[in-house]
């Protein structure tokens, strides 16, 4: 059966007469008839199976939901957590290691670099940071390496990585490989059946896809599946019944969703592209993107990501107030949502390694949403006399 069969079918009571929909669990304490059958489910969950024994070791809602995912992402084993930042956390806290080496691409969502210098150097943990390329990952793996972490696509201007060539290198070193999919969420691309270790995804995104859950997701397969829940449980890392419930909900309607995402951004983009003032518009479906092949090898789709890189004569200032004006695009951060949103972004400041951004033009990131593209486009036009000098 195809994925989005399986999306809109999966976790609905199989009972009849039945609702559509699963139950909400909400609960901390579960009661058991005898002593005897507690003592059978705590069993169970010491021999690495789920069971329902308390409230934040999951709930019959959260593990519909871990099934879900798992099968968005074609694995054994999903782990929930609060937020994507929470299964970033996660994930060092699992692999890392004091004295320990970590290989980070320079293209990660930023607030990757802040657990790096809040806690993982600070534990004695060596971390370098890596172009994307294999060439460049190859030279600085160490015996002490305990980890390969990346994103594909980048973050803000969406860098395409080859990541079946990083995971032959990472398995040739035996090295987990831990890919943050949030740009594809499961539903464009599979990291772990391209070879990768660890999948996880801020379902705060695309996921819910309604801006009203925050929401992690760390994806793998046999026994570094298990070390993960181990972690999450040591940590007391759970989710609610009510944000499990929303987030299924919002799994259902992901495949049409992205669809018309994509629909959308395209048709922006390839507007943005002939507009004064523009030097490129940074989205991977592009013919133009560096690594645009890569991308279609390896994903089914796009989303509704795409960057405006200004030409450098183009003030901030005048991209502030071109933002300002806009009437459709909210002002804010994330993405992912039913909704369009435009952010100003400085890539420079987002990079580790020497670049180039800082003497290139302003970028502005938009998210664009499932509103008419007419609209949009329209929107866009009457604020972009803002930008003329």
């Amino acid at each position: 059966m195809t994925l989005q069969t399986d999306l809109l079918h999966l976790a609905r009571p199989q009972s009849m007469p039945a609702s559509v929909n699963p139950a909400v669990v909400r609960t901390s304490t579960v009661t058991f008839e005898t002593i005897e059958q507690m003592r059978e489910e705590k069993q169970r969950m010491a021999s690495g199976e789920r069971a329902f024994t308390y409230g934040r070791r999951g709930t019959p809602t959260t593990h519909s939901l871990e099934d879900a995912i798992s099968r968005l992402e074609s694995s054994e084993y999903t782990q929930l957590l609060p937020s994507g930042v929470a299964a970033i956390n996660l994930v060092f806290l699992t692999l890392a290691r004091p004295g320990a080496h970590v290989v980070i691409a320079d293209s990660v969502y930023q607030p990757v670099r802040r657990s790096v210098e809040a806690w993982l150097k600070p534990w004695g943990v060596r971390v370098d940071y890596f172009d994307g390329s294999v060439e460049q990952l190859g030279t600085l793996l160490s015996d002490d390496t305990c980890m390969i972490y990346t994103e594909v696509p980048g973050s803000l201007v969406y860098e395409m990585q080859d990541l079946p060539a990083l995971a032959q290198l990472a398995r040739q070193r035996d090295i987990p490989l831990v890919v943050d999919n949030t740009w594809a969420s499961g539903i464009l691309m599979q990291p772990l059946a391209l070879g990768a270790s660890v999948s996880l995804m801020a379902g705060t995104k695309y996921v819910v896809g309604h801006s009203d859950v925050m929401l992690g997701t760390v994806s793998a397969n046999a026994e570094l599946g298990l070390r993960l829940r181990e972690m999450s449980m040591v940590l007391g890392q759970c989710v609610g019944g009510d944000d499990a419930y929303l987030a299924l909900r919002g799994l259902r309607t992901l495949a049409c969703r992205m669809a018309t995402h994509a629909h959308n951004a395209e048709g922006l983009g390839d507007w943005l592209a002939r507009q004064p003032h523009v030097a490129r518009v940074h989205q991977p479906s592009r013919p133009e993107h560096p690594g645009h092949e890569l991308w279609r090898r390896d994903f089914s789709g796009s989303n509704g990501l795409l960057t405006i890189e200004f030409d450098a004569a183009v003030e901030r200032q005048r991209v502030d107030a071109m933002v300002n004006h806009l009437t459709l695009f909210g002002i804010g951060s994330s993405w992912g949502g039913y909704e369009s949103l435009a952010l100003p972004c400085d890539v420079a400041a987002a990079r580790s390694l020497p670049n180039p951004w800082a003497e290139r033009g302003p970028c502005l990131r938009l998210h664009v949403g499932l509103e008419d593209l007419s609209d949009l486009q329209a929107d866009l036009s009457q604020a972009w006399r803002m930008l003329a000098p």
